[in-house]
């Protein structure tokens, strides 16, 4: 009786506030590149690194953080996700120095969304939901995710604004202790399937996946879209600073970028109810490669500035329920977590290069123009990627069907 009150409707409410809260703070981390470089002396790649070594070490903790929720199920995880996520917080406010700061922003907050974010919130949602409902629930909760990223930009900025960005860092870290008891909605009482046909082992799963040459698509594909959002979050603010204009502009243009991809996290969910996901996933990478072609080569004002920001936002995480939907339907839901953790490692790798990158060209360079151009190219590439891959289900689940 105790479980009773874990409905479908709640599982979807407490994971999208989950996701609000975990990527809501991690979105607002461009804020505090500009005030704690110029307080300690630092060159942009200092702060650039740290953040990039958050998403490496998101990603490659996430087939693990993963595979254990997929075994022992998801509430340990998130918890133990949130606690760690909440430390790095104070942690990063107590930073001095650029090994601190890496220590701190990069590590423990990377471990920390490894156990709070899509991966573990989308397997949970994903089993929940029946395979007719699974893309819409997976978009919802991926626009309630987007809702938190505007909602914090601007609450960060304030904060910031007010109190500076020592005493910020902690009221996030306070906010951030509210997703381990919404957790408890999360929980799952993992027990094995009675099918007439054998179990598969987690190791027998990675095995068929990394035989699947649709399953490396998409990671590739993931790996551009790292790539590509994590630099324009980052990197943004400090690019239009560079071009003579206010903080309040760059902050509105993240805000923005969340705003759209309310719409557009929703939107491709329920699109990838009714069509070819693979078809939608090329279709996203190639129109934020004309979206950046665009931006960079027409005047910037705050008005183009503004509208790059909602095409790019509508753009932004709508590959995320599309790129969970597919391995989902080819693979089955059993060990979602763990193999989208896969996945979602590609996607942090191009994440830490793109934020990494992004710092290291504009020291060498002096300009954000050449990661610009790579992000182009690699849109381009990833719409041509993700074109072919093959989403029909593989021979054990349809062996699977017919023995049921």
């Amino acid at each position: 009786m105790r479980n009773n009150w874990r409905t479908p409707a709640m599982v979807l409410i407490c994971g999208g506030v989950i996701l609000a809260l975990s990527l809501g703070i991690r979105h607002s981390f461009g804020l505090f590149l500009a005030p704690m470089s110029m307080e300690f002396g630092w060159g942009r790649e200092t702060f650039a690194f740290a953040i990039a070594l958050q998403n490496l070490i998101w990603g490659a903790a996430q087939p693990f953080s993963g595979a254990i929720a997929d075994r022992y199920g998801s509430g340990r995880v998130l918890v133990g996700g949130a606690l760690l996520y909440v430390a790095g917080l104070m942690l990063m406010a107590l930073s001095h120095s650029g090994l601190q700061l890496s220590a701190s922003a990069g590590i423990l907050i990377g471990l920390g969304l490894s156990g709070t974010s899509f991966t573990i919130v989308y397997g949970v949602i994903g089993r929940t939901f029946a395979p007719e409902k699974r893309s819409m629930a997976l978009g919802i909760a991926g626009a309630a995710g987007s809702f938190g990223q505007f909602i914090m930009l601007p609450y960060g900025q304030t904060l910031i604004s007010n109190f500076g960005w020592l005493a910020s860092l902690l009221v996030l870290a306070a906010t951030a202790v509210l997703m381990a008891p919404l957790a408890s909605a999360l929980a799952e009482k993992r027990e094995p399937e009675h099918t007439g046909v054998p179990q598969q082992s987690i190791s027998a799963a990675l095995h068929e996946a990394a035989t699947h040459k649709g399953f490396w698509l998409l990671c590739f594909g993931f790996f551009v879209c790292g790539f590509q959002v994590v630099f324009i979050g980052v990197h943004l603010p400090a690019f239009l600073i560079d071009q003579k204009f206010s903080p309040f502009v760059g902050t509105m243009a993240l805000a923005l970028i969340g705003l759209f991809n309310i719409v557009g996290t929703y939107m491709f969910g329920y699109l990838g109810g009714r069509y070819t996901k693979k078809y939608l996933l090329s279709g996203i990478y190639f129109l934020r490669g004309v979206a950046i072609t665009i931006f960079i080569s027409l005047p910037l004002t705050s008005a183009s500035v503004y509208i790059f920001a909602a095409v790019i936002g509508i753009l932004w995480l709508g590959t995320v329920p599309l790129t969970n939907g597919i391995v989902a339907q080819i693979f089955g839901v059993r060990y979602v977590s763990t193999l989208f953790g896969v996945v979602f490692l590609c996607h942090q790798i191009g994440s830490f290069l793109g934020v990494w990158l992004g710092g290291y060209l504009y020291d060498v360079t002096g300009s954000y123009r050449l990661v610009w151009l790579i992000s182009i190219g690699l849109g381009v590439v990833a719409a041509l990627a993700n074109w072919p891959i093959d989403e029909r289900q593989v021979e054990r689940l349809r062996v699977k069907e017919s023995a049921a």
